[in-house]
């Protein structure tokens, strides 16, 4: 069953303002027209029937992101993704168990919303688990009337929510905190404080330096040996058309050695096969 699909591009002002005066004209459905709509797009498919639903519940959407524009995220993704919530509670709404669709959606609604918060709030996420979302959505609620939690209030709240005190300070301190560019800016300050500043430049690792060598050095002797194993006529095709500057053709290779052009290709092959089968077993 498909999604249903509307028109819901809020990019722009003058958009956000067309959606909102949709959402506000919008009909109030009866509780028998909602249920006969919801069975028309479930049991038959009918996109129009579903597109009558999403907009009567487009003022909900709204309401509900209002809720959230404490976080200093633009109202129109808000209201975006609530949109996307509504879409996917009428693609799953029963209305033979006798709710109405607005009671139904509006979990959708919050839960889209919830998810564009947490991915848009910060660069780095601050909540990944189901209770740290929790917290942070609660920890969010209680700061909005204190500058800084007390002990009593973070035990206070630790205990309400079931998790570790620790865990409450931690979230705290990661709602306080803002991002800070990795590389900084780009000036000759020598107090560059960007993370950046502070990694060691493995370019020039005496460590890495020396393993690169020894492995450049052991790949080396290995394909040398490998290439010593080799009859000399599987040797000097190998050699001259992998190693040498100025590569012959198979045509060339064949016209020399009186053979087929395809005789050539199976010799190089086979001998490519020796040589990774005696590195493989050297190694």
């Amino acid at each position: 069953m498909a999604k249903p699909s509307v028109a819901l591009s809020l990019n722009q002002d003058s958009n956000l303002a067309s959606f909102l005066q949709v959402a506000n004209n919008a009909p109030i459905l009866s509780a028998e027209h909602e249920a006969r709509l919801a069975r028309r797009y479930r049991d038959d498919n009918d996109v129009d029937a579903a597109r009558e639903l999403v907009i009567s519940q487009l003022r909900n959407v709204i309401h509900v992101a209002k809720g959230f524009t404490g976080y200093g995220l633009p109202v129109a993704d808000l209201i975006q993704e609530g949109n996307i919530g509504l879409m996917k509670a009428v693609k799953n709404f029963d209305p033979e168990r006798g709710i109405r669709l607005v009671s139904y959606a509006v979990h959708w609604i919050k839960a889209e919303i919830y998810e564009y918060v947490l991915r848009n709030w910060k660069i780095v996420k601050v909540a990944t688990t189901k209770a740290q979302r929790k917290l942070f959505f609660n920890l969010r609620k209680a700061r909005k009337s204190l500058s800084a939690m007390t002990e009593a209030e973070t035990q206070a709240l630790a205990e309400d929510l079931d998790v570790p005190v620790k865990t409450v300070r931690d979230m705290e301190l990661r709602l306080t905190s803002s991002d800070v560019a990795f590389d900084g800016q780009d000036n000759d300050d020598e107090f560059n404080s960007s993370p950046a500043a502070y990694l060691p430049d493995m370019r020039y690792n005496p460590e890495q330096l020396v393993m690169a060598a020894q492995n450049s050095a052991d790949s080396k002797h290995a394909l040398a040996q490998a290439i010593e194993q080799l009859d000399d006529r599987s040797r000097d095709i190998l050699t001259r058309r992998w190693l040498s500057d100025n590569k012959p053709t198979l045509h060339d290779l064949a016209a020399e050695y009186k053979v087929s052009a395809e005789r050539i290709r199976q010799i190089e092959k086979r001998a490519m096969e020796k040589m990774r089968d005696h590195i493989s077993a050297a190694a």
